[in-house]
């Protein structure tokens, strides 16, 4: 791999503009190739076009002065030629303090010398901007330190207050009853600073050495234990959030201000909480540092290069500078690195330094083959199956047989439950793939545990498993009614969606670990505070599954009917009466707004707390959106259809389908945007290909429209049945909501 490829394929998104643009300084050394090319001068990178000119190259290499075996060793003619320097570097100097690099090109007159002179001014630009971000980052990290040794201080002191230890002295001391902590954290804050004034020092003061309990116990008696005062206990406060209903509640009814009780279920909280605060900003500093690194590697390998097109010897005064300079020369965050390493095995890891750096540096999770195996079996098996399904129809005229519509109205929309699930899932896999293409770290952001999140192939494998399952069922189903020896078994026939789905639901709530516990724990919690909307703090894994809910909407109406079907249906006889009951008609309204409500209810709360207007656009929008649902719904369920009904229908219908759409460009995406760089998109496009953007827009104002369709009850397919056409509607909704999450991923993480 070329290294401009490596070079982006290892930046941070977040940090992308503030990298050297390497690609654009290749592109003037290009130039400069290009002129040299033109006026026909040597150059080492050019090949030889015949081979009577590459055999007088080599023999004229024989000739060449020897440069030693030995980097000491240097000709008088080398030594002579190091003293002709091409350029000068220099920093100026603003108000006693290091600014920016300049670089003096002292082969200007030179033919040809306006395209070199360019290309130092552009890479003192890359190389400022460079400097500049890292120095500001490099300040940002130290006041992070800063915060954490604050933390950390008043969580030895809360350790010491919810512990109560006795430590061992001239006399048994009761530190808790004294007013005093062991500080064991070794994070002081009695230290002077700023001028003698009392303050928090940074983290540089951490003691972090491996001793042995007798050593530790000398050196406490040999310091006289000094143990740091509880007082600091005054001024803190554990930032418990509103994570339970009751707990809501209670803040509705009266004031939230608590005091601390310094109970164990406190410490816990405070352990957790600056235990993941320490992971992260070890995995800043590890950023921070590959940042420095990839940088000066880029600086280092365009100079090369320059020397090599132009035949001079540029590379080595500057990259002189660059090490010399804050970016090759601060080691404050190795240094910081190292710190937190101690600290994290000391005080969350009970000196296990093995178990502290697989915290702190995470492995990459290996690609095991019998997942990538399975599930190219089980697809291969589904694949299989729907030729078998489709021959089977095609060779028995299914289709035109007395049983069709009794099959469609009552059988299809057990099936197509598992059908929106799977390629629910096929979208979601799709997602992974494509925000691990282009480095969106989905895993940190939706805060899965470490290790635990799932990747694009295990999501397929969980598709591909449950479609080879619904598959078997539908094609077992058909198999049993037509073959005269079970068709007597009808009873059993018809209960085969109901125990694939009693299998579904047993895999997902299964207690045990397996089958990915943990992402199904986290699944079902996400779920249970998406019903509990409003007494549920809002965060982002939990609005993200309630928007995917919202393209689900067809799958909740067929729990409804599984419901109606085996409950209230005469399912031996394969016919129900759903449509005729008013419960069932109120329900196939509620169940079809339950998650746009969640949504609106998400976007009020917020609004509430963060004082943001857009989330009470938002909230109106899905507000729009439950109106046009409903009066659709009620307008389908009319058996003599009216013109007032229908003028509301597509009224609302339109308002909700112009309102969404954009949104979901405009303000989702961040596209449309007339002063953009590129036209009519963003600044920023992480997909090279603008074309991929205005194809997803079109795309989105179409299904929208096919939405739109369903809604206003018009058939334009006429050889498919009904609830086909609900069917192929609903699965266009959910390729429309795969669509809209990546592009908003790359746009808002």
């Amino acid at each position: 791999m070329k290294f401009g490829k490596e070079f982006a394929a290892q930046m941070v998104q977040e940090w992308q503009e503030a990298y050297m643009h390497y690609s654009k300084l290749k592109s003037i050394l290009k130039d400069i190739l290009r002129f040299k090319q033109k006026n026909k001068e040597p150059l080492t990178m050019a090949t030889t076009t015949t081979t009577t000119k590459g055999a007088l190259n080599r023999r004229a290499s024989l000739y060449r002065a020897f440069s030693g075996l030995t980097n000491r060793y240097k000709p008088v003619s080398a030594m002579k030629n190091n003293e002709d320097e091409v350029i000068l570097v220099s920093a100026v100097q603003e108000g006693g303090v290091e600014g920016d690099y300049q670089t003096m090109f002292l082969m200007s007159g030179e033919e040809g010398g306006e395209f070199e002179l360019l290309f130092f001014r552009r890479l003192d630009d890359e190389f400022n901007k460079v400097l500049r971000f890292y120095k500001k980052k490099v300040e940002e990290v130290m006041l992070e330190a800063d915060e954490l040794s604050k933390q950390m201080n008043a969580l030895t002191a809360l350790r010491i207050k919810v512990d109560n230890p006795v430590v061992k002295g001239t006399d048994m001391v009761n530190l808790a009853d004294k007013g005093f902590s062991t500080n064991s954290s070794s994070l002081s804050h009695s230290h002077p600073i700023n001028g003698g004034k009392q303050g928090w020092t940074h983290m540089d003061v951490i003691q972090e050495t491996e001793m042995s309990n007798e050593e530790e116990m000398k050196e406490i008696d040999d310091r006289h234990f000094r143990p740091a005062p509880l007082d600091v206990l005054d001024h803190v406060k554990i930032n418990v959030e509103l994570e339970t209903p009751i707990a809501t509640l209670r803040s509705v009814i009266k004031s939230s201000k608590s005091d601390l009780s310094f109970s164990k279920q406190e410490l816990r909280t405070a352990e957790e909480k600056i235990t993941q605060a320490f992971v992260e900003f070890y995995r800043k500093l590890g950023l921070l540092k590959s940042y420095c690194f990839l940088n000066q590697l880029a600086f280092s390998k365009i100079m090369k290069k320059y020397d090599k097109i132009t035949l001079r010897n540029a590379s080595k005064t500057y990259l002189q500078m660059v090490d010399k300079s804050y970016l090759g020369s601060s080691d404050e965050v190795t240094k910081l690195m190292g710190r937190v390493e101690d600290t994290y095995v000391k005080h969350f890891a009970n000196g296990n330094r093995r178990k502290g750096l697989k915290t702190l540096r995470p492995q990459a999770k290996k690609e095991r083959h019998r997942i990538t195996f399975l599930y190219g079996f089980f697809s291969g098996c589904s694949i299989a199956l729907i030729v078998a399904i489709i021959v089977s129809i095609h060779a028995r005229n299914l289709l035109k047989s007395q049983g069709r519509d009794q099959y469609m109205v009552n059988i299809f929309p057990l099936y197509s439950l598992f059908g929106y699930i799977v390629l629910h899932m096929l979208m979601y896999a799709g997602n992974v793939f494509f925000w691990k293409r282009y480095r969106v770290n989905f895993s940190f952001i939706f805060g899965f545990k470490q290790g635990t999140e799932l990747g694009y192939r295990e999501v397929l494998l969980l598709s591909s498993g449950l479609s080879l399952l619904a598959l078997a069922g539908v094609i077992s189903h058909l198999d049993m009614e037509m073959d005269p020896r079970t068709k007597s078994f009808r009873t059993l026939t018809e209960l085969i969606p109901l125990f694939l789905l009693i299998v579904v639901l047993s895999v997902t709530f299964c207690p045990f670990n397996l089958i990915y516990r943990s992402s199904r724990f986290f699944l079902i919690r996400c779920v249970f505070h998406c019903v509990c909307a409003p007494l549920y703090k809002v965060t982002l894994p939990d609005f993200f599954l309630a928007d995917q809910l919202t393209s689900q909407v067809q799958a909740f109406r067929s729990l409804e009917f599984y419901i109606c079907y085996y409950g209230w249906g005469n399912f031996k006889e394969r016919s129900n009466t759903c449509e005729e009951s008013e419960v069932y008609k109120v329900l196939y309204i509620v169940v079809a707004i339950i998650p746009y409500w969640i949504r609106f209810v998400q976007c009020l709360r917020r609004l509430v707390e963060e004082k943001d207007t857009a989330h009470g656009l938002n909230g109106l929008k899905y507000f729009s959106t439950i109106a046009a649902v409903t009066i659709r719904t009620i307008y389908s369920h009319q058996k003599q259809k009216t013109k007032t009904w229908l003028v509301l229908a597509a009224a609302t219908s339109g308002i909700a389908t112009m309102t969404s759409t954009y949104w979901d460009i405009v303000i989702d995406w961040g596209l449309l945007n007339r002063n953009s760089t590129n036209p009519w998109l963003r600044d920023k496009l992480v997909v090279p290909h603008k074309g991929v953007y205005y194809a997803a827009m079109v795309l989105n104002c179409v299904l929208r429209l096919a939405w739109m369709q369903q809604v206003l009850g018009i058939q334009t397919v006429p050889f498919l049945h009904k609830t086909a056409l609900v069917a192929v509607v609903a699965s266009l909704e959910i390729i429309r909501r795969g669509i809209w999450n990546f592009f908003r991923s790359v746009f808002t993480f």
